[in-house]
């Protein structure tokens, strides 16, 4: 991810120079230990995390097991991913056990992303077969119960809110009860937060946990702050104990260095990460995953899991497929694809999960990306539905009028029905190689 674009492009270098030597001496060991040092420390990890980290990374590559192996190169990798895994820590599901409703309240300063949080966060929990409803105990940022109260109807989730006359805590118990009389499984508390940690701001959220017995008290943590970060988990910690941990603004541009240090510091684990501002843009953390993605490993079962919880029409897939096979795809079918890509989220976090590719994410700009699927699918839109399906038909003043339509050049529209084409050949060449059942199985 984003993220952690420097750090993957400094170790990614480290790695390089290992996989080309032989037998490695403690020399060359304790170089490249100190070159991954050096990029920890770049990268925003808290000093004594780096210190701890690379102290376990030192014994075991000294000793045996790099000494004895036929690629010592490539067994220091492993244990620099091991020991990565174990300081993200063991990941951690949502303790959501006994009588219901299950309470879980998340806190966090202004500006961490809180309330969209929530709203994920129960469009996620109704995809695992829970009932959320949604609490607005947020009373002092302007229009917080407002934005709440439009997400939930947007994702056609249930908001209490009493305004913001009554007190916080008063509104979280009364949602709280509330959610027992509807049936709902599950009661997300919105709380508020501040511009930076205060005691009346610690003093409320620990009067909300007292009145509602939260089963998960998640922080919501902007990992755009860095090394605040730390600081704030910990805050939040000695006063109200946190259970667990949101890391929001992933797919920015920040070092990374918030999410390596925040398990080992404060023993909390992360239970999600924010990977977009979208409202399904919320991952469950597997700290595995996140060490191959740091590491440019990718993560093929994030983007599997990404690509089943897409809904596909299953006639729709094996129509596409006997369409491919007969080299018969039609620019129809084209935005069809296209807008199923645009739904697995922007092409530098599938590139990144997609291992040997990590390198590409920084020649890529995503907003030109962006740029371009716009522009395509601005000129198919400008298309008669007759067009879409018989291309031949687009002659010069046909195109002349799809790029005005479209607020685009000619050369542009020429420009898409020359890869069109080439699609289509490379297509036929495809169907001309492989069995049906083969090209069906790319749709499934």
């Amino acid at each position: 991810m984003p993220m952690f674009e420097g750090l993957s492009s400094r170790l990614d270098g480290i790695f390089k120079d290992l996989r080309k030597r032989g037998k490695l001496n403690e020399t060359d060991v304790d170089s490249a230990i100190r070159e991954i040092r050096l990029a920890l420390l770049e990268a925003d990890v808290h000093y004594g995390v780096v210190k701890t980290f690379i102290a376990r990374v030192r014994e075991r590559a000294i000793g045996v097991e790099v000494a004895k192996s036929l690629t010592p190169g490539q067994q220091v990798i492993k244990i620099v991913h091991q020991e990565l895994t174990k300081t993200l820590g063991d990941g951690g599901r949502l303790e959501l056990r006994g009588n219901t409703p299950h309470v879980i309240m998340l806190v966090g300063l202004q500006g961490s992303g809180k309330t969209t949080t929530a709203a994920k966060l129960a469009l996620y929990l109704r995809r695992e077969g829970h009932k959320p409803l949604l609490v607005a105990a947020d009373i002092y940022r302007p229009a917080a119960v407002d934005q709440l109260q439009s997400l939930g109807r947007q994702l056609n989730i249930p908001v209490y809110d009493e305004g913001t006359t009554s007190s916080p805590p008063q509104i979280a118990l009364n949602g709280v009860q509330a959610a027992l009389r509807d049936g709902a499984s599950v009661a997300i508390i919105d709380t508020a937060g501040r511009l930076q940690i205060d005691t009346e701001m610690m003093a409320e959220v620990a009067t909300i946990r007292d009145r509602v017995s939260p089963r998960e008290t998640l922080l919501v943590a902007d990992s755009m702050t860095g090394q605040e970060a730390v600081n704030i988990a910990q805050g939040f910690h000695e006063s109200v104990g946190l259970t667990g941990l949101i890391l929001t603004k992933v797919d920015g541009d920040a070092r990374g260095g918030a999410a390596i240090s925040m398990r080992e510091i404060t023993g909390v684990p992360i239970k999600f990460l924010g990977t977009s501002e979208k409202v399904d843009g919320l991952e469950v953390f597997h700290p595995d995953r996140l060490a191959n993605r740091i590491l440019g490993m990718g993560d093929v079962l994030s983007l599997i899991e990404r690509a089943e919880s897409m809904e596909f029409d299953e006639e729709e897939a094996e129509e596409m497929a006997l369409k491919m096979q007969r080299a018969e795809l039609t620019l129809e079918d084209f935005r069809k694809q296209l807008r199923q890509i645009k739904k697995m989220g922007p092409l530098t976090q599938v590139l990144e999960m997609i291992p040997g590719m990590s390198q590409a994410v920084g020649q890529i700009n995503q907003e030109d990306v962006d740029r371009q699927f716009k522009r395509v699918e601005a000129i198919i839109n400008s298309m008669t539905a007759q067009e879409r399906i018989r291309p031949k038909l687009l002659n010069g003043s046909r195109r002349k009028r799809i790029a005005t339509g479209s607020g685009t050049t000619v050369q542009d529209v020429n420009q898409l029905m020359n890869q069109f084409q080439q699609m289509q050949r490379m297509m036929k060449k495809m169907a001309n190689q492989r069995r049906p059942a083969d090209i069906r199985s790319l749709f499934h």
